[in-house]
């Protein structure tokens, strides 16, 4: 017989708080570390609670990363005392044009825009600062709730943000209530943060129910696919940045860049990042990647080393023209949810880090005035004044200028741009077509060969995803939503020949056909490693992406 009590579900618990922060990343970490600095300078109480999907704080964090510590020298400027993880300073850096799969022509020191610059800078593994800023949130005295996935805003009755409410957890496949059923939680917060990162589900439907991107830019996304490897200590030169742009994208007609980073204990962090505007559906980020590491530049570094961790995640690279109104009210969006990446340099933590801490100064002064839904406007302000937003507006045009001019006149206008002009060239350059609008047909495009992998340099993305730690428990509702289930075939499959294959990069998209020739489509939900990319590229929009059950997904330890 069912159990009696699985037929009415148990109403929601709520929690009340000051302050609900949605994503234990550098942005939302750095909002909770200063709002609670603010609240013991000030003797005020304050409750802070910081949602993170992730089983643990940093598991679900992916970044190259070269590190400016400008936000962090802001927040702890004692941060070196207090044993934050920034163990390498850049040594060197250096940046090459590939010019073909044996070719690399180095770019010179006084040639290379000043952005990518990095000294002063440091490699690190950005989970491993975001554990570090945990520590210090829960020292300050806020609570961090990791493995509970933020799944829906709650609202007041004038439309203002309520809070969110947490995943269910222990429901099949088929929506139903197991024994193991659990409601998710209901936090009651004066002021709501999110601070999702790239594509955050929560943050894109906040976009288009408050309309905050009326007037803006189009946005723009790249997908960043990374390798950490341990080298032959004779080949480690600790500190060493290489940035490479060209093959093997161009040979395709797409755009984007590698980049290498000898850090740590004989490690190496390589990655590609391909902007999503590529136009081929052929394209696979993924085996770009794996040719990416057969060429003689990374080769020389990665010969006789182990792979050890692999992970994926889209980025937010619009720039500034791009950014949405960050407030609505009762909440606020900041980091990579906005959109604060610098595409110029590479590098997303200081700025999302500074957005955090803005946001904090809003949400404190909106708290000690009363009426956070109204106080929340001096938000714009407060950015507008800030080194954030001058230092968005100099890289303004870096990303459209690229995707307008190709690599190399945009690399030449950035050039002019960047080191003569500081940036104050009289321009604001645009690409409107969004990325996902950009695919053209398959019987347009020639189809891509790639090299079968050698699992020596270059490998499948079943054995890759077993590196993310990925898991997932599998009787659960899928959290892949397609809008129009007849169009993965009737559409993606039958004109563009099927691109959810190739653009994700951990296999969750599958075409399969037949002995007769019919195709069926298959979502292996339990391998995606919640980097985005199917959001953002899927030809008609058909994909939307919804958080799973809290704790689910990768789980990366060093990237």
């Amino acid at each position: 017989m069912p159990d009696e009590n699985l037929k009415t579900p148990p109403e929601r618990e709520s929690m009340p708080v000051d302050v609900v922060i949605v994503g234990a990343g550098p942005a939302g970490l750095s909002a909770a570390c200063r709002l609670m600095q603010l609240a013991k300078e000030r003797e005020r109480e304050l409750s802070v609670v910081v949602l993170e999907k992730g089983s643990e704080v940093g598991a679900h964090i992916l970044s190259g990363a070269v590190f400016e510590p400008r936000a962090l020298d802001e927040l702890f400027p004692d941060w070196e005392q207090r044993g934050a993880p920034l163990g390498t300073r850049v040594a060197e850096d250096r940046m090459y044009l590939l010019r073909g799969a044996e070719k690399a022509l180095a770019v010179p020191h006084w040639a290379v825009p000043k952005p990518m610059r990095n000294h002063g800078n440091y490699i690190v593994s950005l989970g491993e600062v975001c554990r570090w800023l945990g520590r210090q949130a829960e020292a300050l005295g806020v609570e961090i709730f990791p493995g509970f996935a933020a799944s829906e805003v709650l609202y007041h009755p004038d439309g203002g943000i309520k809070g969110v409410a947490t995943g269910d957890m222990g429901r099949g496949a088929d929506g139903e209530r197991k024994a193991s059923f659990e409601p998710g939680m209901e936090l009651h917060a004066r002021v709501t943060v999110f601070a999702e990162g790239s594509r955050g589900h929560l943050g894109k439907r906040l976009i288009e129910q408050f309309d905050l991107d009326a007037d803006r830019r189009t946005q723009h996304y790249a997908i960043g696919i990374k390798e950490l490897w341990e080298i032959d200590p004779a080949r480690h030169q600790p500190g060493l940045v290489v940035h490479g742009a060209g093959w093997p994208l161009s040979e395709n007609g797409a755009s984007g860049g590698s980049f290498l980073y000898h850090f740590g204990d004989n490690l190496v962090s390589l990655g590609l990042i391909t902007d999503l505007s590529y136009r081929n559906p052929y394209l696979s980020p993924f085996d770009e990647l794996q040719r990416l590491k057969l060429h003689p530049l990374f080769k020389a570094h990665l010969d006789g080393g182990k792979r050890i961790a692999y992970g994926a995640r889209a980025i937010t690279k619009g720039g500034l023209r791009a950014l949405p109104k960050m407030t609505m009210p009762g909440g606020l969006l900041i980091g990579c949810d906005a959109g604060t990446l610098n595409f110029s340099k590479i590098k997303g933590s200081h700025t999302a880090m500074k957005s955090g801490l803005l946001a904090a100064e809003t949400v404190f002064e909106a708290l000690a005035a009363g009426d956070a839904a109204v106080a929340l406007d001096s938000h714009a302000r407060r950015f507008c004044e800030s080194w954030l937003y001058r230092e968005l507006h100099r890289s303004r045009n870096f990303g459209a200028a690229l995707h307008r001019f190709g690599l190399w006149a945009g690399a030449a206008y950035n050039y002019l741009d960047q080191n003569l002009a500081g940036g104050r060239l009289p321009f604001n350059l645009a690409d409107p077509v969004a990325d996902h609008r950009a695919l053209l047909p398959a019987a347009q495009c020639r189809p891509i060969d790639y090299p079968k992998p050698d699992g020596r340099l270059s490998f499948d993305k079943t054995s890759s995803v077993y590196l993310s730690n990925t898991n997932h428990e599998e009787d659960q509702p899928v959290h892949l939503h397609l809008a129009r289930p007849a169009d993965a075939l009737e559409v993606n499959y039958n004109r563009y020949a099927g691109p959810e294959a190739r653009f994700c990069p951990a296999g969750v998209y599958e075409f399969l056909t037949d002995a007769d020739g019919r195709a069926e489509f298959r979502i292996n939900a339990q391998n995606c490693v919640h980097c985005k990319t199917c959001d953002i590229k899927d030809p008609g929009g058909n994909i939307t992406w919804v958080s799973p059950e809290g704790g689910g997904g990768p789980n990366y330890a060093n990237m």
